[in-house]
């Protein structure tokens, strides 16, 4: 039940009591924290996070998403021959637990079902020994067919069927390996797409080409998925009959003409376009936890070697495999799960992690000199990037810079990571001063140098922009573009006000302008990388602060009631992955540990110290930390537990949970508080 505060009380009226009741304005009864409860949590969260950095000095917590990877990872070694059984029977498990009561499986805990995913998961099933008359996948296909069956399937999934023999390479978007041939001058080439897709497509693109077939044996077949019988499916994407001339429309007859030539061999650059897919993967899987260091990109460079003719036991696909395997967590059983099981993460993110953690504390008041601080420090500043990588395309003659997400991904740098690492840094007094100092002048040269022509930052290349590109038949991952947002301009703001940049500059100016713009009607930001308008406003409103917009301006004025009209009655904040579905339910979802913690910081932006809201917020952390000093975001019970997501990695497709949010950001929120609390005692 959400409603709005009808009063919110400035710093100045504020009562510090001993946890007693307050009686504001509205004659809502709220419960204070006094100053000794909130240093008491405080501690203990610090003490808590300070518990988990491991020996070299980082911090990494688990990446959850989806059942698409454990069910991506059955099939990747089911179409290879390869694999570990007993690995493989304990994923299936891992998929299984995941389930929903319809049959269907959600791309979010909660959420509704997903054709994609729910293939994925049905064929696994299948091929680890599950047989159609299971009630578990007979609820399934129901489902599957209920909803449009294999052919609503997004062009990921449909290829990796049409390796198996589930479904026709004829009738999938085309994607071939030429698109490697065009010159970074062309309007369409692989660098006006996301780092991420090009990493995903090219090896995916060599996979197209080389049209790998393993025939499973019929038991192990999904015909019973195709609404009406698959030999009666239309398995092509259809035209656009309410706009006929249209993009969309152009680019799926063009898609069918590529087919015609594949059909009769026309294709008298295929040979050179291979071998350049070849070198440019093969040159992106050095300094690298795998290609582009995130799970699909990985799968489909393993695929693609093999199909290029990579034998198993050469060095390049031991090592992608390698680096493939590291990315599953055994969960052994114990009481309450008694089934053990195995599961993928879809990338790891120490850098991202030890940057919040760092950040967190050092706001909270850890020595800046603290032996635990300088090891972090250390470790961030041996992840600097030092060689080029894709975004010197579009930012040529600029000094590499920055930093990645994972333990290794050189040719990956990204704003937003970068931006928060400077963060971090600036709250540890190195004894290599000298170096961090260099290191952080490069990192804000190159931050500068990625600012795109609107003033934003997008978060891999600059200027990504080009919306055509949304309209390609395999463009339907939602992720093809890599646009300037709000959530990373505001960090960005924050950042650069950190190291003496003012609005005197008229590059944060611009910034400023960009993140004004793009403020929705209600008051709210979108939020590209967290869930979702919680999220966005939090870190627009820090930064706008940070360069000194004022509390009074009327953005953050509309900023500060919308986070109050949509706190929850349980005093907590929530948001689910379905505001990207669905807009108008922005605000709406259950209370969650960080999602509380970024209203909370959001609200100490805009000036709103002393509101019902704040105190209430501040209460609902307080009163669900643990004794060990942590907070939990789960839901479900025994064996079918599971994170709440509250990460997006793309809007509408793929969401995340990251294990250590829960912590480092009611930290960050409640030291904020703590310091409005000592400044009024």
């Amino acid at each position: 039940m959400k409603r709005g505060i009808v009063a919110r009380l400035g710093l100045n009226r504020m009562t510090m009591t001993q946890g007693t009741t307050q009686i504001t304005e509205s004659g809502i009864g709220r419960m204070d924290a006094d100053l000794a409860e909130v240093r008491s949590a405080v501690a203990q969260s610090m003490e808590f996070i300070l518990s988990r950095q491991r020996p070299d000095g980082c911090w990494c917590g688990e990446l959850e998403a989806d059942s698409m990877l454990e069910a991506d990872y059955i099939y990747l070694h089911t179409l290879l021959g390869s694999g570990d059984p007993g690995r493989m029977q304990r994923a299936r498990a891992e998929i299984l637990r995941c389930q929903n009561e319809d049959g269907s499986w959600s791309l979010y805990p909660g959420g509704p079902g997903h054709v994609s995913l729910a293939v994925k998961c049905y064929l696994a099933c299948k091929l680890t020994g599950i047989g159609a008359d299971d009630p578990r996948l007979a609820r399934c296909r129901r489902w599957i067919l209920e909803n449009g069956g294999v052919v609503k399937c997004n062009t990921f999934t449909k290829m990796y069927l049409c390796s198996l023999g589930q479904y026709d390479y004829d009738a999938v978007p085309a994607i071939p390996p030429e698109i490697v041939l065009f010159p970074s001058w062309f309007y369409f080439n692989i660098y006006e797409i996301s780092s991420w897709s090009r990493s995903i497509l090219v090896p995916l693109a060599i996979l197209y080409a080389k049209k790998p077939l393993r025939q499973l044996p019929p038991e192990q077949g999904i015909d019973e998925l195709f609404v009406g019988g698959r030999a009666n499916a239309d398995l092509r994407p259809p035209l656009d009959r309410e706009s006929v001339v249209s993009w969309r429309n152009f680019f799926l007859v063009l898609d069918r003409a590529v087919h015609l030539a594949e059909t009769v061999h026309i294709r008298p650059l295929r040979r050179l376009a291979l071998r350049r897919a070849e070198k440019w993967m093969l040159d992106r899987l050095e300094m690298s936890d795998g290609l582009g260091a995130i799970y699909p990109a990985m799968l489909n460079a393993i695929i693609a070697l093999r199909c290029l003719g990579y034998p198993e036991d050469h060095p390049q696909v031991i090592r992608a495999r390698a680096e493939f395997e590291k990315l599953g967590i055994e969960q052994p059983a114990t009481a309450e799960a008694p089934e053990a099981t195995f599961r993928m993460q879809p990338a790891v993110s120490p850098v991202w992690d030890t940057a919040q953690a760092v950040y967190a504390l050092g706001e909270a008041g850890l020595a800046r000199d603290d032996p635990r601080m300088v090891r972090a420090a250390d470790w961030l500043l041996s992840k600097e990037v030092r060689h080029t990588g894709d975004w010197a395309v579009k930012v040529p003659d600029t000094e590499p810079g920055g930093w990645y997400f994972e333990f290794a991904n050189e040719f990956y740098p990204d704003t937003d990571d970068t931006a928060q690492v400077l963060l971090a840094l600036n709250r540890v007094d190195n004894p290599r001063a000298g170096e961090q100092q260099e290191a952080a002048q490069r990192a804000i040269r190159w931050e500068f140098a990625m600012q795109c022509r609107n003033g934003g930052w997008g978060s891999f290349d600059k200027d990504c922009t080009k919306m055509i590109f949304e309209n390609i038949p395999f463009a339907d991952h939602n992720a093809m573009l890599d646009p300037p947002t709000a959530d990373i301009t505001g960090r960005m703001l924050e950042t650069l006000k950190a190291y003496g940049y003012t609005r005197a500059d008229k590059r944060v100016e611009k910034a400023v302008s960009f993140v004004l713009s793009h403020q929705e009607p209600d008051g709210s930001w979108f939020g590209r990388w967290g869930v979702n308008y919680i999220y966005g406003t939090f870190l627009a409103l820090r930064g706008l602060e940070s360069v000194g917009v004022g509390h009074g301006e009327a953005p953050i004025q509309r900023a500060a009631k919308w986070i109050c009209a949509v706190q929850n009655s349980d005093g907590g904040w929530g948001e689910t992955c379905g505001t990207y579905d669905d807009p108008d339910t922005r605000g709406l979802g259950p209370s969650t540990p960080s999602q509380t913690a970024w209203a909370l910081l959001a609200l100490l932006s805009a000036g709103e110290h002393g509101s019902d809201s704040m105190a209430k917020g501040v209460r609902w952390l307080l009163d669900r930390q643990a004794p060990d000093g942590s907070w939990d975001e789960s839901t479900g019970a025994g064996p079918r537990r599971q994170a709440l997501y509250t990460a997006t990695g793309f809007p509408r497709v793929f969401y995340l949970a990251y294990h250590l949010y829960r912590q480092y950001f009611p930290l960050l929120a409640l030291a904020g508080y703590r310091r409005v609390l000592e400044r009024a005692s």
